[in-house]
């Protein structure tokens, strides 16, 4: 299979950070590719230097075969990038973003039209609107327009459901499988443990290295502890109170319930029971099969 990028042995500082270490990885042409880790793993440092916007003081990285480095002007003209923050012109109108983004690239809207049609069509009625008055929904869509309009290979999007609603989350990730259809590389980050199952693969990511690199389903079956789920009145008292316990291995917080594994086979009964008698009232404890946030923070703490 045909490769579309090479990240080999990069790393970079940014002032006194080294934000990313000895980092190894490749994506496959026609890949949808994530990048996953929380706010400082790396993950902006890396979409800037596959956009050529930072060099790598360390290792190479190719983009459709290109140099970042040597050949950034013939990288820029195959690659759309989407930043996480929307980096439009807020007091042009819709319509005249794409226009600019397509003069840019010496096309037009209409010579394009076929491949953002299903996207812009959505924001298309409002295309006299200024950009900054749009819902941060339709900023997406037109942003996600703008680095289409050029026709790229490679599509680059860095957290771009951020601070986006749910119902609009869902959509971009449909766009995403539609553009995926078209042979386009994408590579995605996102802090979203949700996210990353739309992935084909997907690489974890935590203060500038990568932990593992497969697909989402594999890292989740890789789990191989027991794993509990737990629910009570007040959870962060009982988080601390199951982190002193002898037998526990890990307890993290996720959303409204704790995630509990152990050094030995658990005994539920037993688990509960202490629970109980340290005064911790309306507990819940389920068995549960572990998620990608799970992998993620059992090989973040190894």
């Amino acid at each position: 299979m045909a490769t579309a990028i090479n990240v080999n042995n990069v790393s970079k500082r940014q002032g006194n950070v080294e934000a990313l270490k000895g980092v190894n990885f490749s994506v496959n042409r026609g890949e949808l590719y994530g990048l996953i880790g929380p706010d400082g793993a790396g993950k902006t440092t890396m979409f800037r230097l596959l956009t050529t916007l930072l060099v790598p003081d360390e290792g190479t990285v190719t983009v459709d075969g290109f140099d970042t480095v040597k050949d950034y002007e013939a990288i820029r003209s195959r690659v759309g990038y989407m930043p996480g923050r929307f980096s439009l012109y807020q007091d042009l109108t819709v319509e005249e973003n794409l226009k600019f983004f397509a003069s840019v690239f010496s096309t037009t809207i209409e010579e394009n039209y076929d491949l953002i049609k299903d996207i812009y069509a959505q924001i298309e009625p409002f295309k006299h609107r200024r950009a900054g008055k749009l819902s941060g929904g339709m900023k997406q869509k037109l942003a996600l327009s703008c680095a289409l309009v050029h026709k790229p290979s490679v599509l680059l999007l860095d957290e771009p459901t951020t601070g986006v609603d749910p119902v609009s989350r869902y959509e971009f990730w449909q766009m995403l499988h539609k553009l995926k259809e078209e042979n386009i590389t994408i590579v995605v980050s996102t802090p979203y443990m949700d996210e990353a199952k739309m992935c084909d693969r997907i690489a974890l990511i935590n203060h500038g290295q990568i932990l593992k690199i497969s697909t989402p389903k594999d890292i989740a079956d890789d789990f191989n502890d027991a794993l509990l789920e737990v629910k009570g009145e007040n959870l962060y008292k009982l988080m601390l109170e199951i982190r002193k316990m002898r037998t526990v291995k890990s307890c993290y917080s996720f959303g409204d319930s704790l995630h509990v594994t152990f050094s030995e086979t658990p005994d539920t009964e037993g688990f509960k029971k202490e629970l109980s008698e340290l005064g911790q009232g309306g507990l819940t404890i389920t068995p549960i099969e572990a998620g990608i946030e799970d992998s993620y923070m059992k090989l973040a703490d190894e």
